[in-house]
């Protein structure tokens, strides 16, 4: 049986590069409301970059819950990838967030 940290994996694999979930969408589609949980799966991604947590954003479009992170990814490493990825980032906040969110976890 996979833990809910795999589960939680195996979702965020399927975001597209260019786009971004949130803890929220994540937490939904495995049938809970425990958004923490999600950000400390994500906290703990043993595979980044391969599971892409740096496309895992808050629910207002905010850089979230990443500093600290055991990946080693600090926010700065997370805006760089996203930028890479064509998304366009004001301050701390994923610009056009309503267009890019894919919330087909």
């Amino acid at each position: 049986m996979k833990s809910f940290s795999e589960k939680a994996y195996e979702l965020l694999r399927k975001v597209p590069k260019g786009k971004v979930t949130t803890y929220k969408e994540l937490a939904h589609a495995l049938n809970t409301s425990a958004y923490r949980a999600v950000g400390l799966a994500m906290r703990n991604n043993p595979y980044a970059p391969e599971v892409p947590c740096h496309r895992v954003i808050a629910s207002d479009g905010k850089m979230g819950g990443f500093n600290g992170s055991r990946t080693g990814m600090s926010i700065d490493r997370k805006k760089e990838l996203l930028r890479k990825e064509g998304i366009e980032i004001e301050g701390n906040k994923v610009k056009d967030f309503d267009r890019i969110l894919f919330s087909g976890v």
